[in-house]
C-alpha cells in the first residue's frame, strides 16, 4: 500500500524470498506504476489477505479499517524487516526535531565499532533493503542497527524490539494527520512500548519533560529512562562543545546520542565520531560563503521547533546592521505559525514568505515581509537585499509538498539558486 520508498523496499524484500509476483499486489492512489488505484477494485479484483502499509498511508481511513475488522492482516515494511532478525541489537530514535541527527550521531560512532552497522529507517533507507541485502548473502549481518521512527511507523510496528531508544523531542507537527496534538505525542511515546533497554529522553524539550509522569506510567521495569542535557555529569569528559556540529539544538541531539550509548555500553572513549560528525545535509546545513553573505540550507526544517531553533543558531553571528533574511514558506500542515510571532520586532531578521502558505504565516504570526507565489521569485528578492556580512536562511517551516516532491529536492534546488546567482554574475 503505497510504492514510495517504503513500499518499493517491501516489494522487492518479498520477491527476494520468493514469493511469486502474482501473489503481490501494489496498490497506490496516485501512482500510475500500481495495478490497483481504488480500494473498491482492489479489493474486488484482488481478495488481499494482507496489507503492507507505507507509513504514509494513514490507519485510519475506512477501508483500512473495514478490512482490519474482517480480519485482513495489517503490517507494514519494518514488520517484514523483523522477520530475517537474529541476533542484531536494534536502537530506535524519535522525536519532532532532531531524530534524524541523532541517529546518524550513534550511527558514526556505531559504524566505526563496526562497519556493518545499519543505519536507517526514515533517515533514507528503508529496514526491508537490509533484511534483503542479509536474506540474499549480498551484507553481513549487523551487529547494531540503528533506526529513525517516525511516528507514522510507530503506528504499526509491532513485530520490532528495541535494545534502546530516545526520544529527542516533543512539538507540534502533523497536525493534519492526527486528531489532536496529544494523540500526535502519544504515537511518539508508543516508542516506549518496543523497548527492552534504556531509553534516553531530552530534558530540554519542554513539551516532553512535561509528559514525564505519562512516560513513567509506559515505561516497564525492562525499559529504565534516563533524562539528559548537554551538561549533564556522566557526558562531561566527551566535550560536546567542541562538536563540529553547531547549535543549541545539536548539543541537545549530541548529548541523547552519547548518553544512550553510554547506557548501551559504549566506552566514551569510543566516541570521537560525535565531535568529527559534519551534519546532515538540508538540516543546519552550511552551504557556504558568497561575497561574504552566508548560506544556510535547513530544508528539513518543517515545523515551527525547527525554524526557531534555526534562528536562535544564527542570531549570535549578526551584529549592528547585519541581517538574518528568513524564507518561510511551503505547504501548511496545521502548524502553530502564531509561535513565530516572538521573532517580529526583532531588527536584525528580515522575512519573505513563498509558497501556498505564503499568506497564512504573515497572518497568522503577525511577521511583515514580502510574498511570493514561489521559491525563485522569493530568493530573487532576497539576493536584492543581502548586504556583506548578512546570513539567508532557508527554513521554511511548511512541507515541501507544494511545489516539490520532498525536502531533499527543495533543498538542492536552493542551493542551486544560489549557485547559479553567483555563477552567472
Amino acid at each position: 500500500m503505497g510504492l514510495g520508498l517504503s513500499g518499493e523496499s517491501a516489494r522487492s524484500f518479498l520477491l527476494s524470498l520468493g514469493y511469486p509476483q502474482k501473489d503481490i499486489i501494489t496498490f497506490d492512489e496516485k501512482s500510475a506504476q500500481a495495478q490497483a488505484s481504488d480500494p473498491n477494485e482492489l479489493f474486488r479484483l484482488y481478495q488481499p489477505q494482507t496489507l503492507v502499509i507505507s507509513p504514509g498511508v494513514p490507519l485510519t481511513k475506512d477501508w483500512i479499517v473495514a478490512a482490519a475488522a474482517r480480519g485482513v492482516e495489517i503490517t507494514s515494511e519494518i514488520n517484514l524487516a523483523c522477520s530475517i532478525l537474529e541476533s542484531e541489537i536494534l536502537i530506535g530514535v524519535t522525536g519532532s526535531v532532531g531524530k534524524s541527527t541523532t541517529v546518524s550521531l550513534i550511527g558514526a560512532v556505531l559504524t566505526a565499532l563496526d562497519k556493518n552497522t545499519f543505519v536507517g529507517g526514515n533517515l533514507g533507507t528503508a529496514f526491508c533493503d537490509y533484511a534483503r541485502e542479509v536474506s540474499t548473502g549480498k551484507r553481513q549481518r549487523a551487529k547494531w542497527v540503528v533506526l529513525e521512527l517516525s511516528s507514522y511507523q510507530l503506528e504499526n510496528c509491532k513485530n520490532l524490539t528495541l535494545s534502546g531508544a530516545a526520544i529527542t523531542s516533543l512539538t507540534p507537527n502533523h497536525l493534519e494527520r492526527y486528531s489532536s496534538l496529544e494523540a500526535y505525542y502519544e504515537s511518539k511515546m508508543k516508542i516506549l512500548t518496543l523497548c527492552k533497554g534504556p531509553v534516553v529522553l531530552n530534558q530540554e524539550s519542554t513539551d516532553l519533560f512535561s509528559r514525564k509522569n505519562a512516560l513513567e506510567k509506559i515505561a516497564d521495569k525492562n525499559c529504565p529512562l534516563f533524562w539528559t542535557t548537554p551538561k549533564n555529569n556522566s557526558l562531561e569528559n566527551l566535550n560536546l562543545s567542541s562538536a563540529r556540529l553547531v547549535g543549541k539544538h545539536n548539543l541537545q541531539n549530541l548529548a541523547v546520542a552519547a548518553k544512550l550509548l553510554l547506557e548501551l555500553g559504549i566506552p566514551s572513549d569510543q566516541m570521537k565520531a560525535l565531535i568529527e560528525f559534519p551534519g546532515l545535509a538540508h538540516r543546519m546545513e552550511f552551504f557556504g560563503t558568497w561575497n561574504e553573505i552566508n548560506f544556510i540550507n535547513d530544508s528539513k526544517a518543517t515545523s515551527i521547533e525547527s525554524v526557531l531553533m534555526a534562528v536562535d543558531s544564527c542570531l549570535p553571528n549578526v551584529t549592528g546592521t547585519q541581517k538574518i533574511h528568513l524564507l518561510l514558506g511551503g505547504r501548511d500542515k496545521n502548524l502553530p505559525w502564531h509561535e513565530l510571532s516572538r521573532l517580529a520586532g526583532n531588527p536584525n531578521i528580515l522575512f519573505y514568505f513563498f509558497g501556498e502558505s505564503k499568506d497564512l504565516i504573515p497572518k497568522c504570526s503577525g511577521l511583515l515581509g514580502s510574498t511570493f507565489t514561489n521559491l525563485d521569485g522569493c530568493f530573487s528578492a532576497v539576493m536584492e537585499k543581502a548586504q556583506k556580512k548578512d546570513w539567508v536562511l532557508f527554513s521554511p517551516g511548511g512541507t515541501s509538498l507544494d511545489h516539490f516532491k520532498n525536502f531533499e529536492v527543495r533543498g538542492d534546488f536552493f542551493k542551486n539558486l544560489v549557485q547559479k546567482h553567483y555563477s552567472v554574475r
